[in-house]
């Protein structure tokens, strides 16, 4: 096969590859520390400000496995292309929006788009890197973009919002431009393959999840009794149970039962599940109570949540030396504890709590316990499995853990508003609020941090049952690395 870069990985394929990857990232966190600006121009309610992450992070978690298909079916050179066009033309509709329904239309076809072109990137790192230096490389730096685009999105969010919150989205549009203009000119494309499309799987699972949210989310604005609340979790559930009879009756389902055949490997995706509800969540509703208790500016509040990104990196490295000493059960509990804890001891804070003394190794302590779990889960996913199978499962893993967020955050959001208003609090814009309603905001939050450690707990005691042992996630580990430079 030639390869179109042999020698380093660095120029304008690199730069293609590593740009989409960091645009993706940055597009689920740059949004969080503009919601109240967003709440006072726009006039979004509570559960309007969960949709604006919500709507994107189902879509793309939703589609992410289709789109990998995708680009086997039809070139994934051409796909990248095409996602990032869509997820393009999205952010320039989201950076124009004038009403809630247009920001959320065009924040759900923003994650389809990136559920088009995510997947492509690091499968078109194995056809333009050769084996050997090369691959390495790029594997280091398109890998490296998860990081850096967390952090890039907390503080690029909380400074574009300074100026306004339309940069947020509008930053997106010359940077597509440039990604799609360097993928024609560099990048080379696939070989395409006959792979069947499961549309149908992804698309019914995507609409039963969103239903089920939207019933959750709107159920306390319009009332738990009320008709379209109603038929809106049934028909989410029903159409969850048409997913499932979908997938076991397709010829290649985009979730395959077979991935649930062992009772350890069940246990970790609930796991990866858990840990990206918490993370969703904390991150969502922290943001939240940064601006709108303590009165942080958005650049302020996104600088104070570095911490909580240094300590899943410090969790991260801790956890990939200890896994080869210590059995991942004992690792995996003890992080979620950890975790438990630290949410419980934020669910106590009120609009008094200073930062240095508290928020700050609060925040450090509570991203070491993610940090653990996002390491060693998505690692265990991985024992005892054949190397042809490591991408796809990788990918599901991948899909538990971004569904997670979007999920937590529709469903929490009801709790913490439910709260709120029943302590006199704003149901939307925060401005202008007096102790007792900044009190009621403080309270909704903290209730769901309380929430929050509880799952964190139920994480724990998840993780208490695996089996797996230091030696096989070693083995996994270094499958995982041998898969990423084939």
């Amino acid at each position: 096969m030639q390869y179109p870069v042999k020698t380093r990985a660095f120029g304008l394929a690199i730069l293609v590859l590593s740009g989409l990857q960091f645009m993706v990232v940055l597009d689920g966190t740059v949004v969080i520390f503009a919601l109240p600006r967003l709440q006072q121009e726009l006039g979004l309610s509570s559960s309007g400000s969960a949709w604006t992450v919500t709507a994107y992070g189902l879509t793309f978690a939703g589609l992410m496995l289709l789109g990998g298909r995708l680009g086997d079916a039809f070139g994934r050179k051409r796909m990248l292309i095409i996602g990032v066009g869509v997820f393009t033309a999205a952010s320039l509709a989201c950076g124009l929006a004038n009403s809630e329904a247009m920001l959320l239309i065009s924040r759900a076809v923003q994650g389809a788009g990136a559920a088009i072109a995510a997947p492509t990137a690091f499968a078109l790192v194995a056809t333009t890197f050769a084996p050997g230096p090369a691959r390495n490389q790029a594997i280091a730096i398109v890998g490296s973009m998860v990081g850096i685009g967390s952090v890039g999105g907390l503080v690029l969010g909380g400074a574009l919002t300074e100026l306004s919150w339309r940069w947020i989205f509008l930053i997106n549009v010359p940077i597509g431009a440039l990604i799609v203009l360097g993928a024609v000119y560099k990048l080379a494309d696939t070989t395409h393959q006959r792979t069947p499309l499961d549309i149908k799987g992804a698309i019914l699972g995507t609409l039963a999840c969103a239903t089920i949210v939207f019933g959750a989310t709107e159920g306390p604005a319009m009332g738990w009794t009320s008709p379209v609340i109603l038929a809106t979790l049934i028909g989410g559930f029903a159409l969850l149970a048409v997913f499932v009879l979908a997938e076991r009756r397709a010829a290649d389902p985009l979730l395959p039962w077979s991935l649930f055949d062992s009772r350890d490997r069940v246990a970790t995706f609930g796991l990866i599940f858990l840990a990206g509800a918490v993370l969703g969540a904390s991150t969502f509703f922290v943001a939240q109570l940064l601006q709108n208790v303590l009165g942080y500016s958005p650049l302020q509040a996104g600088v104070a949540s570095i911490p909580f990104t240094i300590g899943i990196g410090v969790g991260g490295a801790f956890a990939s030396k200890a896994a080869l000493l210590i059995a991942p059960r004992w690792l995996l509990a003890g992080a979620a504890m950890v975790l438990s804890a630290g949410l419980l001891f934020g669910s106590t804070l009120d609009r008094h709590v200073q930062y240095l003394s508290t928020l700050l190794p609060l925040l450090l302590v509570i991203g070491v316990g993610v940090g653990v779990a996002m390491v060693l889960a998505p690692l265990c996913v991985l024992v005892d499995v054949p190397p042809a199978d490591i991408g796809p499962l990788s990918a599901v893993g991948q899909m538990f853990m971004n569904l997670a967020t979007p999920i937590a955050i529709g469903v929490l959001s009801p709790i913490a508003a439910s709260r709120t208003l029943s302590l006199g609090g704003p149901d939307g814009a925060a401005q202008g609020m007096g102790p007792i309603e900044i009190e009621a905001l403080n309270s909704g939050y903290t209730l769901v941090l309380l929430v929050c450690s509880g799952l964190a707990l139920l994480a724990a005691v998840i993780a208490l049952t695996l089996r797996f042992s230091p030696q096989q996630l070693a083995q996994a580990q270094h499958a995982q690395e041998e898969a990423q430079r084939v």
